[in-house]
C-alpha cells in the first residue's frame, strides 16, 4: 500500500507492516524525481516486510537501479531488507555511528554485551536467554554486512535538484540521523520525533547518556524550519514544534518519576525501578509484561538513570556483579 504524501518534491509512503509489532508499520519514504529516487529505510529482514516494499516500490514506479537507500539508524526496522532490495554495488547512506554499531551486531559481538548489562542490572538470566529467540531486534535484523557511504554530521546528499542534510540527532541510536530539505522546509525524522508514541530511548554501551542527547537533539532540529515532518512510524497528527515540547515536557516528568522510585526504594536494581515506573500496556502488570516489551522498559529506565548519574543526582553502587542505584 502506497500514498502520495508530497506532490513537489514528489514524496511517496509505502506502509511496511511489522507483524506482530506494537509499532503497526514502517513508513518507508521515496523521493522520486526524474532521474533518481532515494529510497529511506527497509523494514524487518522478513517476508511480509519483503512483500510489501517491493511492492509498494513497484506500484510507485521506482527503478530499484537508479535508487539510491538512505538508513535514518541501524535497528532492524529500519535496515533489515538492505541486503534484499539494493542491487551491488548500490549507493546506500548512513551515519558513520550507527554504520559501525550495525557491523560490530552483525558481527555477534553486540547482543553478548548488552546481555551483560542487563543481568548485571537484575533482568533474570532466563528471560535473557528466552529473549535471544523472540527479540524481533535481533532476529530479524540484517544478515550480511553490506557496504555504505557513511555520513557525518552536516554532510549533504543531492537527489536530482533537491539537496538533502544529514542532520545528527543522537538519542534513540547513537548515530540516529535525519533528513533535511532546507528549500522545501521537509524533514524526514526517522525514529527521533514520532508523532503518536514515544521514541524508545534506552542506554547504550559507551554512551554515558543517551537521553541527555536525545534531549539536546529535540532542541536542535526544533530550530530548524519545518513545515512539513515524516515519521518513520504511525501518523504525523500533530505540529512538529508542539510535538517536540510534548516530548521534552514527557522526559522531565519521566526523570522526576525515576528519582522519586529510587529515592523510595534505595539500593535497587534497574529491573527493579523499571517494575513500578508507569508504562503504557493497557493497565497489565508488570508480571504480564512480554519479555521483549520488559527489555525496552529496563532500556528506558537505564537511560533515566544514567542521566540523573550526570546531573549528580544518583549513585551507582556495584557489588557482587550485581549494579544498583541510590539517590544522592
Amino acid at each position: 500500500m502506497i500514498e502520495k504524501v508530497f506532490e513537489k518534491p514528489l514524496i511517496y509512503k509505502i506502509y511496511v507492516p511489522l507483524p506482530d509489532n506494537p509499532l503497526k508499520n514502517l513508513n518507508c519514504y521515496v523521493l522520486k524525481t526524474e532521474n533518481k529516487s532515494l529510497i529511506i529505510d527497509t523494514g524487518f529482514n522478513r517476508p511480509e516486510c519483503l512483500e510489501a516494499l517491493k511492492e509498494g516500490l513497484k506500484e510507485a514506479d521506482i527503478d530499484i537501479n537508479k535508487s539510491k537507500l538512505f538508513l535514518t539508524h541501524m535497528h532492524s526496522d529500519h535496515t533489515g531488507l538492505t541486503k534484499s532490495i539494493m542491487p551491488d554495488g548500490s549507493d546506500i547512506y548512513m551515519s558513520q555511528i550507527d554504520y559501525d554499531r550495525l557491523s560490530t551486531s552483525i558481527d555477534g559481538k553486540f547482543w553478548p554485551v548488552m546481555e551483560d548489562i542487563f543481568e548485571k542490572n537484575g533482568f533474570p538470566k532466563e528471560d535473557i536467554l528466552t529473549s535471544r529467540d523472540i527479540n524481533p531486534a535481533r532476529i530479524f535484523a540484517p544478515k550480511e554486512k553490506f557496504n555504505a557511504h557513511t555520513l557525518n554530521d552536516g554532510d549533504k546528499l543531492n537527489i536530482g535538484e533537491y539537496t538533502l542534510t544529514a542532520i545528527l540527532t543522537p538519542g534513540h541510536t547513537p548515530g540516529h540521523m535525519c533528513l533535511y530539505i532546507e528549500s522545501e522546509k521537509i524533514i524526514f525524522t526517522g525514529d527521533h520525533v514520532l508523532f503518536d508514541i514515544t521514541p524508545n530511548i534506552t542506554s547504550w554501551n559507551n554512551v554515558s547518556d543517551s537521553l541527555g542527547n536525545y534531549i539536546e537533539s529535540l532542541k536542535k532540529v526544533r530550530e530548524l524550519k519545518v513545515e512539513k515532518a515524516f515519521p518513520a512510524h504511525r501518523l504525523s497528527s500533530k505540529d512538529y514544534y508542539e510535538r517536540i515540547d510534548e516530548l521534552l515536557e514527557h522526559h522531565e516528568k519521566r526523570i522526576a518519576e525515576c528519582l522519586n522510585i529510587i529515592k523510595e526504594n534505595p539500593e535497587s536494581s534497574a529491573y527493579l525501578i523499571a517494575s513500578k515506573m508507569k508504562w503504557s500496556m493497557r493497565g497489565k502488570d508488570w508480571r504480564e509484561f512480554p519479555i521483549q516489551q520488559k527489555w525496552f522498559a529496563v532500556g528506558e529506565t537505564l537511560s533515566h538513570i544514567d542521566y540523573l548519574i550526570n546531573k549528580n543526582k544518583v549513585e551507582k553502587i556495584e557489588k557482587y556483579n550485581k549494579v544498583y542505584y541510590k539517590a544522592i
